[in-house]
């Protein structure tokens, strides 16, 4: 049984989908003006998780996150560098597939744009018109927020507080400094579209509520996003999608927790703000997601550098078994049984998966299987292929399956990396060299291999390595 807290309900729930074994899922994706800061990669990396682990279990996923394509933001960068803004938008949708595919983002099944459900888009309006929650004063359509009973839910914010807090509106067209666009006037030199209202383009809010249902349904399952989009964001999107189709919008609301730099809240004033592209020049993805594995998804996270070099130190010994089983699976199989109980591990990983996705107990759950794995190897001279296989199996499945953090796939795809061969090539000249009593040769290549952090390791009948950190 898997639980989920669930920001509706403001409590822990059995996960029950609206169709047995199938997940319908929606994630609030990019505004594609920039490339995307590294807490909007921790939001991307952990849905990733999430959407995995539900694979894991043998759920089938749709998975859809959206792009917005037409907004303030990206009008205002195509202005800045005079040019339109499709060009902005391509290419900064460019980056994003190619910063998520490093990150080792699985592709969400469907990437609705916000340009293209316009005529969805205007339709949502119209109803919402019709029913009398929506107004247009001169082309420009606000939602009319106090007519929404149940505004709020999801935020726990009341109407009345928040209408008393408001600042006073410069746009007096308003009924309710509350009340929020659904359909924007077209203003000279801005994109725009033909409505019933005259020409304009669609607010943000009601783009994902557009294009979530439009994609699966008026009811779903999952709906995901950063704390920061609960309020206004999500709350409107519930307004507007329960407002206009008499139905629950999403039956689970998950939210991302911040990420703070150093402990502080990441911010261009501070020079503390970084690209996930900045992060993945310097850092492995695997590094970038095991770090971001060690939290709890729905709390804060501290990222800092020490941090990030504590996470590759980490993956180090993952790496180091990883080379070791597809080593000595290319030996030949001794056939020797080894008693080890694999059941133990996969239990204990579901069991922290299932509570939450309680991540940080199953990154846990991995490296007490990688100490007691080795134990084993240690403790049984020449373990047979069917121990080396099932070591392997469970890696595969969670550490690479769910969390993203190793990968047998590539190394059986293409074979042994260019890097691997590379330094095979040296330990076998470094063999040569010691065969010719050429000790000086041999010792130069043991020390240039520590240097690049490659530790060799002689015995009697061969010659293994290890990748080591460099301090």
């Amino acid at each position: 049984m898997i639980t989920v807290y669930n920001t509706l309900t403001k409590r822990k729930e059995e996960f029950k989908p609206l169709v047995p074994m199938n997940v319908k899922m929606y994630m609030c994706g990019p505004t594609v003006y920039d490339y995307f800061h590294i807490g909007n990669g921790r939001s991307f990396v952990v849905s990733d998780i999430i959407r995995r682990y539900f694979e894991y279990k043998g759920f089938n996923v749709k998975f859809v996150m959206n792009l917005t394509d037409v907004d303030d933001k990206i009008i205002k960068k195509a202005n800045e560098e005079k040019v339109e803004t499709n060009k902005i938008t391509q290419k900064y949708i460019d980056a994003f597939f190619e910063d998520i595919a490093k990150l080792k983002v699985k592709k969400a099944d469907i990437y609705p744009k916000a340009t293209e459900h316009i005529d969805e888009i205007i339709m949502m309006i119209k109803t919402l018109e019709e029913k009398g929650l929506a107004y247009n004063v001169n082309g420009n359509v606000f939602y009319n927020v106090k007519l929404f009973n149940g505004y709020g839910k999801l935020s726990g914010k009341n109407t009345e507080d928040l209408e008393s807090g408001a600042r006073i509106e410069i746009n007096e067209a308003k009924k309710s400094p509350l009340d929020f666009a659904l359909w924007k006037k077209a203003k000279e030199g801005e994109p725009y579209w033909e409505s019933p209202w005259g020409n304009g383009r669609p607010g943000w809010h009601i783009e994902c509520s557009a294009m979530s249902c439009k994609h699966l349904g008026e009811t779903f399952d999952i709906h995901a996003g950063g704390n920061d989009l609960i309020f206004p964001h999500h709350e409107n999107e519930i307004a507007q999608s329960e407002g206009a189709n008499g139905k629950p919008f999403v039956n689970y609301w998950l939210h991302f927790g911040f990420l703070n730099i150093n402990d502080e809240k990441m911010s261009k004033s501070l020079g503390n703000f970084f690209t996930a592209r900045d992060i993945l020049k310097v850092y492995s993805a695997e590094a970038i997601r095991l770090l971001f594995a060690q939290t709890h998804y729905g709390g804060p996270l501290n990222f800092s550098e020490s941090l990030l070099q504590a996470a590759q130190k980490g993956l180090e010994k993952l790496e180091n078994l990883r080379l070791k089983i597809v080593g000595e699976l290319k030996e030949e199989d001794t056939n020797k049984e080894v008693t080890f109980d694999f059941d133990k591990f996969y239990n204990a990983f579901e069991s922290a998966m299932d509570d939450d996705f309680n991540s940080p107990q199953a990154v846990a759950v991995v490296f007490d299987f990688i100490r007691e794995a080795n134990k084993a190897i240690t403790e049984n001279e020449k373990p047979g292929h069917k121990f080396y296989n099932g070591v392997k199996e469970f890696l595969t499945r969670t550490a690479e399956g769910v969390l993203g953090i190793i990968n047998f796939s590539a190394i059986e795809e293409t074979g042994a990396s260019l890097e691997n061969e590379l330094i095979e090539l040296l330990i076998n000249l470094r063999t040569e060299a010691k065969l010719n009593k050429n000790y000086t040769m041999a010792d130069k290549i043991r020390n240039e291999l520590t240097n690049l952090g490659v530790a060799l390791q002689d015995s009697k009948d061969k010659t293994t390595y290890k990748k080591i950190a460099l301090t």
